[in-house]
């Protein structure tokens, strides 16, 4: 009889143990893994994809999530009875990144927060655009989709060219000559030329190895990258695609996860205004040295920051700032970071 009772006893014992359990697991966070990746097409501009992210840091204390490791969503998701999908009921696919626990963020948001300017909510659910996801208890930011030039921005093609032109045409200009981007009005030659002598330019050596990185630009886009979707937007040529690339990988391996070029001022091939080219991509912040593109882009209602290295750009000088309120100006890659980061906080 004791036996039974004993049995009997360690049997409800067992049972209460397992619900108890069971209700706990309820209020765990909803994955079943440390990040996972979420993606589908927006309907925000037509058939233009629209990069939204987002992250969740399932890890237990503060510590700093690897940008690899980092849960991307681009697109609101709910879970309800075991499935996923959107907030708004459109579907959506996600793929698991790394396996993990069941967490709480709850001793990681305070860290979290400040580094990347995460918004943290809880109790009643996170919300983007006003639609709630469901969550019970999460970090949740949403990344900067940001745009980057490359000529001037990234590396210091004018003083490139300058040496070449030097050398092969016996014309001496500084940077501080260039009071509009547009070379044939320098060099007082025809447009035509001016592409011609380009051209020339991008099969020579001064091309290939004298094009050097803007002092700042690597390491402020590795601390953005946290909290950045990076994306490089560049005027060049379809000619100089490859070596774009290489020099991109050389100097800014794994920054940027799209590359898109205009080809302007080309000798065969069609261009793409850059404005057309940040809609596609999504971009709510273009990075820029051209008065010209930062007003164009501007006026789409993308942000701009009109990168004006150290005060030595002539071209830069329109007061553009002054006169279109999602312009601003820059003068180094420390004061982009802080201007991006302001952004997000806000």
């Amino acid at each position: 009889m004791l036996k039974r009772e004993s049995l009997r006893s360690f049997s409800h014992n067992l049972k209460a143990l397992w619900s108890c359990r069971s209700s706990m697991a309820l209020y765990k966070p909803l994955f079943s893994a440390n990040f996972c990746g979420f993606s589908q097409l927006s309907e925000a501009n037509g058939k233009a994809r629209i990069h939204r992210k987002v992250f969740f840091d399932m890890g237990i204390g503060p510590r700093v999530v690897p940008f690899s490791k980092v849960l991307k969503l681009r697109s609101c998701m709910d879970r309800y009875d075991g499935a996923f999908r959107r907030a708004d009921d459109e579907a959506g696919k996600a793929h698991v990144m790394a396996p993990g626990h069941h967490q709480f963020v709850r001793d990681s948001e305070n860290f979290l927060a400040e580094e990347v300017g995460a918004k943290i909510v809880n109790g009643s659910g996170a919300c983007r655009h006003g639609k709630p996801l469901g969550f019970p208890e999460c970090l949740v930011t949403e990344k900067l989709v940001v745009a980057v030039d490359v000529d001037e921005v990234l590396g210091s093609f004018l003083s490139a060219l300058n040496k070449f032109i030097a050398d092969s045409y016996s014309l001496n200009h500084s940077v501080s000559e260039y009071y509009v981007y547009e070379f044939y009005k320098i060099w007082k030659c025809s447009r035509a030329e001016a592409d011609i002598r380009v051209h020339e330019f991008f099969k020579t050596t001064y091309f290939r190895n004298g094009i050097h990185p803007i002092p700042g630009a690597r390491h402020a886009l590795q601390k953005l990258s946290s909290f950045c979707d990076l994306s490089v937007v560049t005027s060049r040529q379809n000619a100089i695609k490859d070596h774009t690339l290489e020099w991109l990988g050389k100097h800014y391996p794994g920054l940027f996860q799209e590359i898109h070029f205009g080809n302007h001022f080309a000798l065969d091939g069609q261009s793409k205004p850059k404005s057309e080219i940040c809609r596609t991509l999504g971009a709510q912040v273009l990075i820029d040295d051209n008065p010209r593109y930062a007003l164009e882009c501007a006026e789409v209602g993308v942000r701009v920051l009109l990168f004006d290295y150290d005060n030595s750009y002539p071209w830069c000088k329109t007061g553009i700032e002054d006169l279109h309120p999602l312009v601003t100006k820059v003068h180094n890659w420390q004061e982009v970071e802080q201007q991006l980061g302001s952004w997000v906080a806000s």
